[in-house]
Order: C-alpha cells, then sequence, then structure tokens
C-alpha cells in the first residue's frame, strides 16, 4: 500500500524532470562554465528565498488538501456506521504519523524559506526541505489509500472486535478500564450492525453480527483463566444503560453467575434482531445461528450459566417473533433452537433439555392462540425430533420431552386451529413409528392413549395423507431440507400397525 505507489510516482517524476534536463545540458551546455552536479547543487540566494517561499505554500495547501479530504471521509463513514469512528482514526498510529509528518514538513519549509540570506545558502537545508516536501506529495497517494481501507466497513468491525477481545483477556491492566473497552466495543459493533440493517447493507450487518460471535466464542474459551474481580459489576458498569434498567438483585445475580459479559453481548444480538425483525429476516437467521454457536462454545467449556442464559434469549428471540408475527423467521429460529437442544441432549444435560422441551411446548400454545399454526405444527415436529434422540440416547429427558409434545395439541375451535392439530397429530405418529421401529410398544402405546377419541374420518385421513408422501425432500429450498411428513417405508410398514390398535378403523 505505501512503497509501490511511492516508487512508481517517485520514479516518474525524476524521470520526467532529470531526462529533459539532461538533454538541455548535453545539446546546449558547451558554453557553462559549471558542471552539471556544480548547476543542481549550488543556488542563487534570491532564487532560492523565491523557491522556497513558493515550496512553503506548497505544503500547506497539500496539508489542507489532505485534511479536508481525511474529515469528510471520517465524518461520512462515523454517520454511516458508527460515531466512534472518529476517535478510532485518531489514535490509530499510522495516521497520527503521517498528519505529524506533514505538519512538520511544512514548518521546516516556512523556517528554512527564512533562513536563506545573502551571505549565507544552507545547502543541507535546503535538499533536506526539497527531499521532505517531495516525499510529502509522494505520500499523498498511498496515504487516501490507506485512509479509504482504514475505513473499510470489514476492517472497522475487525479492528473493534480485536480491540474489545484483547481488553475482555488482557492482564495486567486495570479491570475497570478493561471492562469499559470491552463494554464500549460490543456497542460499537452493535451500532454497526443496526446502522446497517436500517441502510439495508445486509454483508456489513452480518459481519457486525458474526464479529460479536467471534468475540464471545472466544472470550468463553479463555474466560476460566480471568481473575475474579473480572467478574464483578464495578460503579462503571452499572451505570452503563443496559444495567441501569435492571434490578438490582438481577445485577447481582450476573455477578455472582459470572455471565455479565455474556449478557451484554446477548444484549446487543436483542437489539439488532428487534430491528432486523422487519428490516431483514436474514439477519435474524444469522443471530439464531451466531446464538446456538455461543450456547455450543459455553457448553463446550463447560459453562453452564452462559448456556442458560443463552437458552433464555433464544426464548426472548421467539416471543420477539410471535409479537411480531413473522412465521417464516420463527420456523428458521426454531430450526437453530433444535440444533442446540440436540447439542445439550449429547452432552447429557438432560434437566436443561427438559426445560426447553417446556418451553418450546409453551411457545406452540401462544402461537396457536395468534393464529400462527404452522409455528406450532414446526413446534411440534422438532419437540418429535428431540424425543426421538433423547429415546435413542436413552436420556433421563425423554419423558419430559414426549409430555411436551402429547401436550403441544389442544381441542380445534375453528378451521386453522383444525389444520394446525393436524400437523402435531402427524408429528406424534410419526414418532410413534420411530418407537415401533426400536420395538418400544409401550413408549408408541402412550401416543396411542393420546389419541385413542380421535375421529375415525380425521385417523382415516390423516393415515392417508401419511402413506401418500413418497419424496424425502421438499418441493421448495427450505433450511431443514426435508419434508415434515416424510417416512422410510420401515417406519410406514408400522404406521399401519399403530393404526391397526384403533377398534373399527379399516
Amino acid at each position: 500500500m505505501w512503497l509501490r505507489p511511492v516508487a512508481v510516482v517517485g520514479a516518474t517524476a525524476m524521470t520526467l524532470f532529470l531526462g529533459p534536463y539532461l538533454l538541455d545540458y548535453l545539446l546546449g551546455g558547451e558554453h557553462l562554465e559549471r558542471g552539471l552536479l556544480d548547476m543542481l547543487f549550488h543556488y542563487d540566494p534570491e532564487t532560492v528565498q523565491n523557491a522556497l517561499g513558493n515550496l512553503s505554500q506548497v505544503v500547506v495547501a497539500v496539508l489542507g488538501i489532505v485534511i479536508t479530504v481525511v474529515s469528510i471521509v471520517v465524518q461520512l463513514a462515523a454517520n454511516r456506521y458508527t460515531p466512534r469512528i472518529a476517535d478510532m482514526f485518531f489514535r490509530d498510529r499510522n495516521n497520527l504519523t503521517v498528519l505529524g509528518f506533514f505538519v512538520t514538513t511544512c514548518i521546516s519549509s516556512l523556517w528554512v524559506s527564512l533562513s536563506v540570506g545573502r551571505e549565507f545558502v544552507p545547502v543541507l537545508s535546503i535538499a533536506i526541505t526539497l527531499a521532505l516536501v517531495t516525499f510529502s506529495l509522494l505520500l499523498m497517494i498511498p496515504y487516501f489509500a490507506y485512509v479509504f481501507n482504514f475505513l473499510d466497513p470489514e476492517h472497522i468491525i475487525g479492528r473493534i472486535q480485536q480491540l474489545s477481545l484483547d481488553a475482555a483477556l488482557r492482564s495486567g491492566v486495570d479491570l475497570g478500564k478493561r471492562q469499559l473497552a470491552a463494554l464500549c466495543g460490543l456497542e460499537q459493533l452493535c451500532d454497526v450492525a443496526v446502522n446497517a440493517v436500517s441502510n439495508k447493507d445486509k454483508m456489513i450487518a452480518a459481519s457486525a453480527v458474526n464479529a460479536i460471535k467471534d468475540l464471545g466464542t472466544s472470550y468463553l474459551r479463555q474466560k476460566a483463566e480471568q481473575p475474579a474481580a473480572w467478574f464483578a459489576l464495578g460503579e462503571a458498569l452499572r451505570t452503563n444503560p443496559d444495567f441501569v434498567g435492571l434490578a438490582p438483585e438481577s445485577v447481582e445475580d450476573l455477578a455472582r453467575r459470572r455471565t455479565w459479559l455474556e449478557w451484554k453481548l446477548l444484549r446487543q444480538f436483542q437489539a439488532i434482531y428487534s430491528e432486523a425483525l422487519r428490516e431483514a429476516p436474514d439477519i435474524n437467521y444469522l443471530l439464531a445461528i451466531d446464538t446456538r454457536y455461543l450456547g455450543e462454545a459455553a457448553l463446550a467449556a463447560g459453562d453452564r450459566e452462559a448456556l442458560s442464559l443463552t437458552v433464555k434469549f433464544f426464548n426472548t428471540f421467539l416471543r420477539l417473533t410471535l409479537n411480531a408475527q413473522n412465521v417464516r423467521t420463527a420456523y428458521n429460529l426454531l430450526h437453530q433452537y433444535r440444533l442446540l437442544a440436540e447439542r445439550v441432549l449429547a452432552a447429557g444435560e438432560a434437566a436443561m433439555v427438559a426445560d426447553i422441551g417446556s418451553y418450546l411446548r409453551y411457545y406452540a400454545q401462544v402461537a396457536q392462540g395468534m393464529h400462527l399454526g404452522f409455528v406450532a405444527e414446526s413446534i411440534a415436529y422438532d419437540l418429535a425430533l428431540l424425543c426421538e434422540q433423547a429415546h435413542e440416547r436413552r436420556s433421563p429427558a425423554h419423558d419430559a420431552l414426549l409430555q411436551a409434545l402429547l401436550s403441544v395439541d389442544q381441542a380445534a375451535d375453528d378451521e386453522a386451529q383444525e389444520k394446525t392439530l393436524r400437523g402435531v397429530r402427524k408429528a406424534q405418529l410419526k414418532l410413534a413409528c420411530a418407537y415401533l421401529v426400536r420395538g418400544d410398544e409401550a413408549a408408541a402405546r402412550l401416543i396411542y392413549e393420546d389419541m385413542r377419541d380421535e375421529r375415525p374420518e380425521r385417523l382415516r385421513s390423516l393415515r392417508a395423507e401419511m402413506l401418500s408422501v413418497g419424496a424425502r425432500d421438499f418441493w421448495e429450498i427450505i433450511d431443514r431440507g426435508t419434508n415434515f411428513d416424510y417416512m422410510d417405508p420401515m417406519r410406514k410398514e408400522q404406521l399401519q400397525v399403530f393404526f391397526s390398535w384403533f377398534p373399527g378403523l379399516a
């Protein structure tokens, strides 16, 4: 960025000067008494004074151009991304060095121009001044390139992320300053993401969201190495708006659970999620994915408190989505929520998985009350998948998950709820067939007992619909990939066995 432009432009300028100069000297310099080098480096005092005076004006003009361009570009970037860009810019060592070099050259050229007299010509000072001015002019192109590169959104985001992570993990620095620096960095990244969502800059918003996630996962991997004082909330942290709004006991609870930074991070996710619900639903899906990654990082680190906090924010995101009646976003969010629950189940955290099952049942019933039947149906299928995996792993969470699934459905009051109830029943039927394939008739009988009072005509139509689905893949592009109602041939055989338990069902 620096060396090549300076070398190319400098060599071009010297060639354009020395080439014609040498040619003129060779063609018309026979009558001259002085040699070429003598003419280049011995100056007439009056000529030098005039030239140096103009030279100082040139340097001042260059400095003015640089400051004008930089100020405009930095201000535009600050308005678009985050107001703290100006502070970052003037803390950067390269920026301070270049601007300082321009100012130094300007002052030096001014003083040298005044130091030339008839009795004494400071040749060395003049040569150094010429070199400084030449280098200042050459520096403009690479410096402007550096400024635009510095203000590139990806680089801004990466710089904020690294500074925040260093503040969170660096030792030997005042803890209060570290906490505030980490907090400030998270808020800067949130500002970038929110502003990008408002301006419909999906790539920038996604980069900021991923940067927050990367910061969180890196922190969780090294969190155990932090001193106990790091997890206490001092007065500086308590004055932050996100903590001021909490009840005092909630603040103390964050300190006790050692999760204040994770809570602040996920609160930034919540702010971005709320902004993106109407503007950029793709960012909501990315937030769901990154929240799952944070939960998995907490699980890998053995940090159960951080994992529980992640589950709470998944529930919060789901509530926000239902209130906005955004069915597609809820469908995608539930997919990531279930994937996290599967990882938790594989890690043996049965109690937490059982809690997740109860949360899903609750939101399924809320969705039905809001006439968002597809959301309730999606939850039923997710619960059925969790039941199947818990049964395969012989997890203690299985019974709680099964009860959650069987209590999702309720009596249909209208046609919309009737359609939802059919979807829930299909999920239960698929699970019953999975039990039968594994030889657990007792578990399948529990589902039968829940369905035994269903009308025969409804059961017949459910059976016909499920047997008619022959393609595993859905006929549209979806994130889950498979058709909800698809069953392999082995399970379809067990479906006939299951329906044979119903008396009078031909």
